[in-house]
């Protein structure tokens, strides 16, 4: 939630206005709303269960009938289980999936009419530092999975939309201060020894957004300070 604030923020700060999507944090959603508010843009809260089947389809109907047309579509929902790879019982698992792949999917499909239609459509997909690598992660493996999916749909629909005028990239952020698993010595894990800031994942969408990014498709951007870039990180 916290992120998700800070990422509508950023983009009300370049003139957007904005839907933030909320699963139960309804309070947080609702405080982003309102400093939208004044930056003097339009917010708008819009609840949805993405774990749920015609959820994100729901989702979409509610923020064009508020907004009124939809440019950017931010896909930053994301689960994400640690422990044993096989710790996750079968419907936590599958869930993992349904919220950090296929929701993304159905959110995609679901707008597409929309943006297309903007004329400036663009789809921006978060991903994970070291999603290209491939290398087996034992302690978020469904999380993994779901990200690396992510990635193929992201370039597979760059490619099949870019006809259509719409355009298709990932995020990918490594460390944020704000991280779960921050580690102590985070020094010894990025070269440029410190986690990233909110609005160094926000410079990244705003960058996409912009004239300056207006050629790139496919992307999988990746916002680290270097980390995961040596395979001795990818394997640590």
């Amino acid at each position: 939630a916290f992120w998700q604030g800070e990422a509508a923020l950023a983009l009300a700060r370049a003139g957007a206005d904005v839907v933030v999507h909320y699963g139960q944090s309804r309070q947080d959603a609702e405080s982003a709303v309102a400093e939208i508010a004044a930056l003097g843009r339009r917010g708008f809260a819009i609840s949805a269960d993405l774990a749920v089947p015609g959820q994100a389809e729901t989702l979409i109907e509610a923020s064009l009938t508020q907004a009124g047309r939809l440019d950017v579509l931010v896909n930053n929902v994301g689960n994400y289980p640690l422990g044993d790879p096989l710790g996750l019982p079968p419907d936590q698992f599958r869930a993992t999936l349904e919220t950090n792949l296929t929701a993304p999917y159905a959110l995609i499909r679901a707008a597409l009419p929309a943006l297309v239609a903007s004329g400036v459509g663009q789809v921006i997909n978060l991903g994970y530092a070291g999603v290209e690598h491939m290398i087996a992660n034992t302690r978020a493996m469904a999380y993994q999975i779901s990200k690396a999916g992510l990635l193929v749909l992201t370039r597979s629909l760059a490619q099949a939309l870019g006809p259509q005028g719409v355009r298709v990239n990932m995020v990918s952020p490594g460390h944020i201060d704000n991280s779960v698993d921050l580690p102590a010595d985070i020094e010894s894990h990025v070269p440029l020894a410190r986690p990233a800031q909110v609005d160094d994942i926000a410079g990244a969408l705003l960058f996409l957004l912009s004239p300056a990014g207006a050629y790139i498709t496919g992307a999988n951007i990746e916002v680290a300070g270097g980390y995961r870039l040596s395979l001795a990180d990818t394997l640590e």
